[in-house]
């Protein structure tokens, strides 16, 4: 190809890049396959490399930096990010309403917005093109860290309109993110992050931008750092639609209150729903809504006085440690776990909570019979804040880390780097029978009726030694195992012969290979389509493949090198486990069905299917699975004993099926 047909490709597919980029980061509704992405991608890394003046600043190929930076350059604001006043209870809200219709009459309305629990940046663009990105610092100076917010794929680096702007956001870790760095930081020992702030900050400051790129953060723009006037606009929820229009990733879950009851149920409706959402909230952000109005108001030398944030109460409570156990898991990492005096956190029983390594609890003194302050970081993982030491009795009990697995009595060491205790000894009883419960899990093979005790029985009578195993079980073995009927026996054993044709995903992240979660299982699965595809590949191939990294590609090639891992596959092929990747790869266009394009919500209980099987039909068919009712919804589909969500969708008019409706339609 010549150097002018090679622009026009390299500008076109510039182009379709960003437009399926958008459909995937920010309006949450893929329009092609990762495959094709892929591809499309590869081919201009092709013709970048035949003609490197053809790289573009904005170019999709361009969001991961080369060389880790020495430092951050400190920038000072074109004008002050300044912090929020804050209430916390009902009383304080009304004297800030109160303050504002003082300041600007009783025909104020405020913007409710969630509080996003992440990190504040300022994103400036030239001519529509993203050019330089601040954190927040003190307000008045930041750090530039333009490389790092260039690897956020919901960050457009070329706008729809060739406007100058500089818009301020949050940038977050979503939840199942945050899930999975922790568990990959506590496969190797590491000091997990406390909660899906700490993450994202962490993130965005590390000075070698592939590390923030592998991070999966997001971002919601939430406002214009200068005046909105200057774009046409009178107030703050139309300067939010005009910041979708350009491309920008907004909340959506905002409303416009006029009144301070209005703006209370707002509070009160998140402060019961935030749990349901992907990404975690820390409060509520209130502001007056016409521009007008918020300069009659004017600002304080901290904050602006036409706006506030009510922040949720964090929940810590007492409770004492009975004891502490370790568990070995399947990677072998040795895990103290504090047993507890059972108390109610956040809306749970807490029971149990990981103490991650040897160094936390020396750092933290703690000891059996301890009297402890625990709480859920994050609102989501139960951990053991601090000892009160002031309030020892004298029966309180050091704890030692043993030398020996628990298991299986061989030495724990700690590898170079890590401050976790291993147990390396591949045989070891604790890590296979982990792996199997692993395994057999919902979202892996999702054997049903197969769980961690009867695995446990299984392996102590010696039935099965590992996975492959599971497949020649017999129904007279069943029997022989405790509290094991005739139906649960036949139930189980036609549950197994069922997940033999389970689609290859389940079964790549069932193998537990380091690395490789649900998402990554299903992009391998769908780029090669058989097993026998991907234990061919080498490492150049995977880490091409979108958002394979270096880490991931490094595990899958390790894993597979190995010759019992060989001869594993081979077993289960013999036993009849299909070994294919037999799901679709055709995203449906909106209205092809009745669920294309449509936000559902799932309840209840069903009948002929799992709501996880009824899910995944429905997500094939272009459907957006959602957690929890709110206007967006389009459709919420109600089993039995669907309970508040079913009373929520018919106060707010959403429409409602039973499952008869859902079976038709799926079988349209």
């Amino acid at each position: 190809m010549d150097r002018i047909k090679a622009e026009e490709r390299v500008t076109e597919l510039n182009e379709l890049l960003r437009n399926y980029g958008h459909a995937y980061y920010v309006l949450d509704k893929p329009s092609v396959p990762d495959a094709v992405y892929d591809q499309l991608l590869n081919e201009l890394i092709e013709l970048e490399n035949l003609y490197p003046d053809l790289i573009f600043p904005d170019s999709p190929t361009q969001r991961v930096g080369g060389t880790p930076l020495s430092n951050f350059e400190k920038v000072r604001h074109e004008r002050p990010m300044l912090s929020l006043s804050n209430v916390f209870n009902e009383e304080d809200l009304r004297d800030f309403d109160k303050r504002v219709r003082g300041g600007a009459g009783d025909s104020v309305e405020y913007v409710c917005e969630l509080k996003i629990d992440g990190l504040a940046v300022s994103l400036h663009y030239e001519n529509g093109k993203f050019v330089r990105g601040l954190t927040r610092g003190d307000g008045r100076v930041g750090e530039d860290i333009t490389v790092n917010l260039r690897t956020v794929r919901s960050i457009p680096l070329k706008l729809k309109e060739p406007v100058s702007i500089e818009v301020r956001g949050e940038v977050f870790m979503p939840k199942k993110s945050f899930h999975a760095l922790n568990e990959d930081r506590e496969e190797r020992g590491e000091e997990l992050f406390a909660n899906p702030r700490n993450a994202a900050a962490g993130s965005l400051r590390q000075l070698d931008s592939k590390i923030a790129a592998k991070r999966n953060l997001d971002v919601f723009i939430y406002g214009i750092g200068g005046d909105g006037e200057t774009y046409g606009l009178n107030n703050h929820n139309e300067s939010l639609q005009y910041l979708t229009d350009l491309g920008f990733k907004t909340n959506g879950e905002r409303k416009v209150c006029r009144s301070v009851e209005e703006v209370l149920a707002y509070i009160e409706q998140w402060t019961d729903g935030r749990n349901q959402l992907s990404y975690e909230i820390d409060g509520i952000v209130i502001k007056v809504n016409r521009f007008l109005h918020q300069q009659d108001l004017g600002f304080t030398a901290k904050s602006p006085k036409w706006a506030t944030a009510y922040k949720f109460p964090a929940e810590e409570v007492m409770t004492t440690v009975r004891d502490i156990e370790l568990s070995i898991g399947r990677t072998g990492v040795v895990t103290p776990t504090a047993i507890l005096e059972p108390v109610a956190v956040a809306g749970t029983t807490v029971q149990r909570a990981s103490l991650h390594n040897e160094d936390l609890i020396r750092e933290r003194d703690i000891r059996i019979n301890d009297k402890v302050i625990i709480r859920k970081a994050g609102d989501i993982i139960p951990e053991v804040v601090k000892a009160l030491i002031e309030m020892r009795s004298g029966d309180e009990l050091p704890f030692e880390m043993p030398t020996e697995c628990p298991a299986c009595a061989s030495e724990l060491v700690r590898i170079e780097g890590e401050v976790a205790l291993r147990c390396v000894n591949p045989k070891c009883p604790a890590q296979i029978v982990e792996g199997m419960i692993h395994f057999v899990s919902r979202n892996a093979m999702n054997i049903d009726g197969l769980g961690e005790k009867v695995i446990e029985q299984l392996y102590r009578e010696g039935l099965i030694h590992d996975i492959s195993d599971l497949y020649a079980l017999t129904k007279e073995q069943l029997l022989e195992l405790e509290r094991m009927g005739d139906k649960s026996a036949t139930n189980l054993i036609e549950a197994i012969a069922a997940s033999k044709s389970n689609s290859m995903e389940r079964l790549l992240f069932g193998l537990g290979i380091r690395h490789v979660g649900e998402r990554g299982a299903r992009i391998l699965s769908e780029h090669f389509g058989s097993m026998d595809q991907l234990m061919q590949a080498n490492l150049e191939e995977l880490i091409a493949i979108h958002e394979i990294g270096d880490k991931m590609a490094d595990a899958v090639v390790t894993y597979f090198e190995k010759e019992e891992v060989a001869a594993l596959v081979e077993r289960l092929r013999e036993r009849g486990v299909n070994l294919s990747y037999t799901g679709t790869i055709v995203r449906v266009e909106e209205g092809a069905n009745a669920f294309a394009g449509k936000k559902i919500v799932l309840t209840g209980k069903l009948e002929n299917m799992t709501r996880q099987e009824a899910g995944e039909r429905i997500e094939a068919l272009g459907g957006k699975l959602t957690g929890s009712v709110s206007k967006k919804t389009d459709l919420l589909i109600a089993g039995e004993e669907a309970g508040s969500k079913l009373d929520k969708a018919q106060d707010l008019g959403v429409e409602v099926w039973n499952e008869e409706r859902l079976l038709m339609e799926l079988n349209e």
